[in-house]
């Protein structure tokens, strides 16, 4: 474990100076001799200190431990040693402010040559990550003591030598002394990229070996005629775009291969994922069941919240009313059907018990539902396909509860759906075991949207534009960073507009003719519903909210959204918040409203009127913060090592390819029992 704790950065000889070129502000490393060592107290503070002076060919400068009184024992006048610290300017000129040190035998010549005496770029100093009790100096010494063991000439390459040959990488025993003891910068590089490659290598390994045991068993295998699937599409109130063609004729095609598909379908609000998903589902829900002439094969549709439940059931109806099929809806709060006796053009509440008989003797063809549907008690008959929406909502566990739950011995075919941009490489990682499929243009007749982004200056001329769309019978949402207003008292209180003050705000000061409604994530599910459900039969002008909109609520009225302390979301969340009013072939219009000052938050900001579409904006966010600010490190379990080899997209898809093809030729890595072990050791990190 030590051995693979990598340094954070190195510091090298070319920024080592001489005494007489300090500047306050530097952090420096400097080689001299110490003299005039002391003990001292702080004259008010009485701070317990170590001192002492510090000499080179240039000059000389005065070095304090404040609170490390021990150093003066540790050290001994007219030793050499290379200090590292901070240079500060006090009362009686600049000092160097706790310095590192580190003791050595003689002081090398500085001026344009390295710790040789050559010239050249200088060999490289090692700094670690620190914690309490633990500094980088202990742990570079840690580490060269495990050097001198002779133990790294014991360790076995646990990526195969042919792959390491194929991309010039390293062996481990050379790695691991570049990227702990570098000669020269390079050397690091090229060491850190192997290690790189290496995680990503052993993520694909495992992830296409899921995507294999998976495959191990046999799928549905659903032939649908092309003209079936045209009059199905032919019924659609829009013309589907080439990327919705694609996507539809790629799951049929890998629908038709008798091996599960695992699929991730990708696509911005608004580009059609519910009618690629729905057409698909008309695949599976007119076909028969093997070796039978009537019922049907099954869908589960997985929504992350009741609201977007119960719009796919209601969507659902509107696609499959013509063609005589069943769609239910189970949620927490109960359980609908479609058609109804009574009301053959509606739906009717039921019982749970009911619909779940109805389910597990098959006569229900689509059931949609939130976490309800991967309950223990939920059986199918002949569960042929699962769509998941949102699926980065849902755990790994939870969608594979799903896509293996059957009553038949075959496996379900899987489509995960994601509004949320995610990079290519960072998908082709963590989704590793599904294909990708984008929906990357919007349907014809969709305006682009109006992005402005609003200083302080201009909010009241924005309130005016705001106040013509809803004279014109338009609706808008507010969108805000915190529930309640910040406590005054308590430190560091973010200063960020809140949903309950900006509502009374908004209703008592700037739109008092229109009706303002709140919503967040700390209502109760049944105030929620009611909410959304007034926005929507337009009750409410206007929706002060969080983000809790983010996903899926679509109410094609609403042709504004006002996002408020913008530099706090994500560009990728903007993106999606944003995509709240593109519901429609009216001009929608997002008004950013930013209080930052800073260049870095106005050039995102500026990235969110420029970017084509959410995976422009993606990309953009990941090159800019790096993919662990973008997605949150620790959601993933990924090393900051493998996220930044995640901006690097041909190592990743050779990092794909070469784990397939070494799985294809040996499934269970017994040739590589190094490479297994590995494995077998990170078999618990799931990448959600």
């Amino acid at each position: 474990d030590l051995l693979h704790y990598f340094p954070v950065r190195y510091s090298e000889s070319s920024e080592i100076k001489n005494i007489k070129d300090l500047v306050p502000g530097d952090t420096a490393s400097i080689y001299g001799m110490v003299t005039n060592l002391e003990l001292s107290k702080g004259f008010k503070s009485k701070i317990a200190m170590a001192k002492a002076t510090i000499t080179d060919d240039s000059g000389s400068i005065s070095a304090v431990w404040f609170h490390q009184p021990y150093i003066a024992k540790m050290l001994a006048n007219e030793m050499q040693a290379k200090f590292t610290g901070k240079i500060t300017e006090g009362k009686r000129g600049i000092y160097i402010s706790n310095p590192e040190y580190e003791r050595i035998d003689k002081a090398p010549l500085i001026s344009g040559t390295n710790l040789f005496g050559e010239a050249g770029s200088g060999m490289s100093f090692p700094i670690y990550a620190e914690t309490r009790g633990v500094t980088s100096k202990w742990l570079y010494h840690a580490i060269q003591k495990i050097f001198s063991s002779g133990i790294l000439d014991t360790l076995t390459d646990p990526v195969p030598e042919d792959i390491l040959k194929k991309y010039n990488l390293p062996a481990i025993k050379t790695s691991l002394v570049w990227i702990h003891a570098p000669q020269e910068l390079k050397d690091a590089n090229i060491a850190r990229k192997r290690f790189a490659f290496e995680e990503v290598f052993l993520i694909q390994l495992q992830k296409q070996k899921e995507r294999l045991d998976i495959e191990a068993d046999p799928a549905f295998i659903i032939k649908k005629e092309p003209e079936h699937i045209e009059k199905f599409i032919s019924r659609f109130p829009f013309a589907p775009t080439d990327a919705q063609k694609n996507a539809i004729d790629t799951i049929l095609a890998d629908m038709k291969s008798g091996k599960p598909m695992s699929r991730l379908l990708e696509g911005d609000v608004g580009s059609g994922k519910t009618a690629v998903a729905a057409t698909t589902a008309y695949a599976v829900c007119t076909s028969r069941p093997k070796g039978q002439d009537y019922g049907t094969l099954q869908v589960a549709y997985m929504a992350p919240t009741e609201i977007l439940a119960n719009q796919h059931f209601e969507s659902f109806i509107k696609f499959f009313a013509h063609a005589g099929l069943t769609v239910a809806l189970i949620t927490s709060s109960g359980c609908k059907k479609f058609p109804s006796k009574l009301n053959p053009g509606g739906w009717t509440d039921i019982s749970r018990s009911q619909l779940l008989k109805w389910v597990a003797n098959g006569e229900i063809a689509i059931l949609v539902g939130t976490h309800s549907l991967i309950q223990k008690a939920v059986k199918f008959k002949h569960l042929a396909y699962v769509i998941i929406d949102e699926q980065h909502r849902f755990g790994t566990a939870q969608r594979q509860k799903l896509a293996r739950k059957q009553g038949d011995k075959q496996v379900p075919h899987l489509l995960s759906m994601t509004a949320t941009p995610i990079p290519r490489t960072l998908a082709l990682t963590i989704y590793g075991d599904l294909d990708l499929s984008l929906l990357d243009e919007m349907p014809a007749g969709r305006k682009p949207i109006i992005t402005d982004i609003i200083p302080p200056t201009k909010r009241d001329a924005t309130y005016e534009k705001i106040r013509e769309e809803l004279q014109a019978g338009r609706q808008a949402y507010v969108i805000c960073p915190r529930i309640d207003e910040p406590d005054p008292e308590k430190e560091q209180a973010l200063n960020a507009k809140s949903v309950k003050e900006e509502a009374k705000r908004l209703q008592k000061d700037i739109f008092p003719e229109y009706v303002v409604g709140i919503i967040h994530g700390k209502m109760k599910p049944q105030d929620k519903e009611d909410i959304m459900a007034d926005f929507y039969a337009h009750k409410i002008d206007i929706l002060v909210a969080t983000s809790l909109v983010e996903v899926g609520v679509n109410v094609p009225n609403a042709t504004v959204i006002i996002l408020e302390g913008a530099e706090r979301f994500g560009l990728s969340q903007l993106h999606q918040l944003r995509g709240r009013v593109i519901r429609s072939n009216h001009q929608a219009y997002c008004f950013v409203f930013s209080e930052s000052k800073s260049d870095k938050s106005m050039d995102r900001l500026k990235a969110l009127k420029t970017a084509k579409n959410g995976f422009e904006l993606a990309e953009f966010d990941m090159m800019q913060r790096g993919a662990g600010q973008l997605y949150g490190r620790k959601q993933w379990g990924l090393s900051d090592l493998a996220m930044e080899a995640i901006k690097n997209v041909k190592m990743v898809e050779a990092a794909r390819a070469e784990s397939r093809s070494l799985l294809h030729a040996d499934k269970n890595l017994t040739g590589f029992p190094a490479l297994k072990k590995l494995i077998d050791s990170k078999a618990d990190i799931h990448f959600e």
